[in-house]
This record gives C-alpha cells, sequence and structure tokens, in this order.
C-alpha cells in the first residue's frame, strides 16, 4: 500500500516540477492549440493556450509508476504492456496534435488513420488477456465466457474510453479532474482484486494527473490535448481489461459515456428529423449555452464521477464478498 502512495507522490512532484519547463518550452515553440469552429463563441479567447500537456503526463506517470513497481517488485509482463499501451496511445495523440499544430486548424489525423492506430494499439492488451486465457467477465457472482470473441470485446472497450474521454476533454479542468476521480476508484479496485501492479500504475497516472490539474484548471495555462485525452482513455480502458473489472467502467466512466451519447444521439436525431436534441455537444456544450459558467459545468461534472466511483467501489466490494 506503501508503494502505491510513492508512485502517486513521485509522480505529481514530477507533473508539477515538469510542467513548468515543459510549458514554458511549448510557449517558446508556439505550440498552440487551434479551437474547434462549433466550439462555443466564448472559447475563441482560448486559441494559442499550449497543447500537448499530456506529454508531461505520461512521462511523469511513468517515472513514478516504474520505480515503485521495481520496489514493490512489482514489474510483470502485465505491468509492462500497460505501461506501453499507454506510451503508444500518447504518441497516437501527439501525431495528431502535431499535425493540427503545423496546420494550424484542428483538423489532425484522418478519423480512419487515428481508428487504425487506436485498434492497433488496444490490440496488445486484447490479444495478452486472450493468450492468457482470462476471457471471462465477472461482474459480482455472475461469470461468462467470450472465448475468441474477447479480443472484439477489449478492443471496443480500450477504444471506446479513448475516444470518450477525448470528447470528454473540451473544458479548462474538466477531462483531467474526471479521469484523476475514475484512477482512484480503479487503485481501490485494483488493491481488493490483488492486483497491485496495476494498482501502482493506476496511482501514478492519477497523481500525474493531478498534478496537470494544476496547470489545466480554469484559466487554463496548458491543454493536454489528443496527447494526453486519447493516451488517458486509452490506459484507462486497458487497466479495466487487464484488472478483470471490465463492467464497471460503466459507472466509474458515466460521464465520458454520457458525453460520447450525446455527441451519437444529436447526429442520429438530426439526421433522421431535422431536429437537434442539445443546444451543442458533446453535453459540457449543452450546459455551457444553457448558462452554466465553465467552472460550474466541470465542478458538477466531477461530483457526478465521485459519486458514481464511489458507488462502484462500494458495490464491487459487496458483490465480490
Amino acid at each position: 500500500m506503501s508503494l502505491i502512495v510513492v508512485a502517486a507522490l513521485v509522480a505529481i512532484i514530477l507533473s508539477l516540477l515538469s510542467g513548468v519547463v515543459y510549458i514554458d518550452f511549448l510557449k517558446k515553440k508556439m505550440f498552440g492549440q487551434s479551437i474547434r469552429d462549433c466550439a462555443p463563441e466564448s472559447h475563441a479567447k482560448k486559441s494559442g493556450t499550449p497543447t500537448t500537456g499530456g506529454v508531461f503526463i505520461v512521462g511523469s506517470s511513468l517515472i513514478g509508476a516504474i520505480i515503485s513497481l521495481i520496489m514493490a517488485q512489482k514489474l510483470t509482463t502485465s505491468a509492462c504492456l500497460l505501461l506501453m499501451t499507454f506510451v503508444f496511445f500518447m504518441f497516437a495523440g501527439l501525431m495528431d496534435d502535431i499535425l493540427k499544430i503545423k496546420n494550424h486548424h484542428n483538423e489532425g489525423l484522418t478519423p480512419r488513420a487515428k481508428l487504425f492506430l487506436q485498434v492497433a494499439i488496444a490490440l496488445l492488451p486484447a490479444l495478452y488477456m486472450t493468450f492468457t486465457g482470462a476471457t471471462y467477465i465477472d461482474f459480482g457472482q455472475i461469470h461468462f465466457d467470450l472465448g475468441y470473441f474477447y479480443p472484439l470485446f477489449a478492443i471496443f472497450t480500450i477504444v471506446g474510453v479513448s475516444n470518450a474521454v477525448n470528447l470528454t476533454d473540451g473544458l479548462d479542468g474538466l477531462a483531467a479532474s474526471n479521469i484523476t476521480i475514475s484512477l482512484i476508484a480503479c487503485i481501490i479496485i485494483s488493491v481488493l482484486t490483488g492486483n497491485n501492479d496495476i494498482a501502482i500504475i493506476s496511482a501514478a497516472i492519477a497523481g500525474a494527473s493531478a498534478g496537470f490539474l494544476y496547470f489545466n484548471k480554469y484559466p487554463a495555462k496548458v491543454f493536454m490535448g489528443d496527447t494526453g485525452s486519447l493516451a488517458l482513455g486509452g490506459v484507462l480502458g486497458a487497466i479495466a481489461i487487464m484488472g478483470k473489472f471490465e463492467l464497471w467502467l460503466i459507472p466509474i466512466g458515466f460521464i465520458y459515456m454520457s458525453e460520447t451519447l450525446s455527441v451519437m444521439l444529436q447526429v442520429a436525431s438530426f439526421k433522421l428529423t431535422g431536429k437537434r436534441i442539445f443546444r451543442m455537444t458533446p453535453i459540457h456544450h449543452h450546459f455551457e449555452l444553457g448558462g452554466w459558467k465553465e467552472t460550474k459545468v466541470v465542478a458538477v461534472f466531477t461530483a457526478v464521477t465521485i459519486l458514481f466511483s464511489i458507488l462502484a467501489v462500494v458495490l464491487f466490494w459487496y458483490l465480490s464478498r
């Protein structure tokens, strides 16, 4: 348990220290964010804010995790694979962000190219779990084996969560605050199931995300970019897959699911009826255009994640007794 705390503390300290240096570097190189044309008008002032902050989230997480894993003698194959997945998702997001910066527009990789990279990366943990025979899903006393269909389920979960967190990253501090809470829930569940290596990694990423939040809270000094959001979402999905609590991502990731569903419903409604359900999607923009301040949206959404994460942890503990 103490090394879980060490991982978090090392990561948060490194995130705070490296953040200062990295943001200064981004400002000098003018690596600024381009704002989507379809975002609320109030977001126009954010154009030019340094982006790719996910680099120091991932870097700080890796150092904190590896130090603690070595000290705990838990640098296992699954732990290494999980960290590799995290890094690969970061590079996929970084490619997307660099193209946006070079083109001075909020369009990077094509949707097809981005999806191809995400699926290719998600194959790593999906196939590993399949080859080790961990193709079952547990939910309390319910147990069923997906067999050779498990890789499809795992890839869908990891890629889906990666994109969902990416959609959530639309307000200052929104994705960082929610992912920190989600990862704390993952730490507790991993400890309860004896997956201390996954708990250590989750703690390191939670710590680095909390450190990043210091710079990303309103008004943001830096954005994580797809570099951070794709990586954080991808590793959250991979943590649930490798920790064998896949279905518990539903309550833990309730906000990310809501953001994704709002976009899907909006598109479907407009194509079928020509009418919109929400003022704007993802749904955090709907509340913004309804008069909520950005800070209020972030606070309420984070509170919802806290409540659903507590519910998930309590139910997991109760059903697993």
